[in-house]
């Protein structure tokens, strides 16, 4: 498994770079042996649980940390 993480700056979203990233992120992880690709995303994301949903992760959990609720996605790696 592989956990993939990311921030855009304020200025670059919505410019479809986020998606750009998990792509090859997702691709190079597959070339590297992953089997599930996991990403977490704030409820409150609204922009990146749109594009996660978008490329196939499923909602699978959620957890706590010290900023608060985290959605947890995964999908099989491609």
């Amino acid at each position: 498994m592989v956990e993939i993480g990311y921030a855009i700056a304020p200025e670059f979203r919505r410019c479809g770079y986020a998606r750009a990233t998990v792509g090859q992120l997702i691709a190079y992880a597959a070339e590297h042996g992953a089997r599930v690709d996991r990403v977490s995303v704030s409820p409150d994301n609204l922009g990146s649980l749109a594009g996660i949903r978008a490329d196939g992760f499923r909602h699978v959990a959620e957890r706590w940390t010290e900023d608060g609720r985290e959605l947890i996605f995964e999908h099989p790696a491609r």
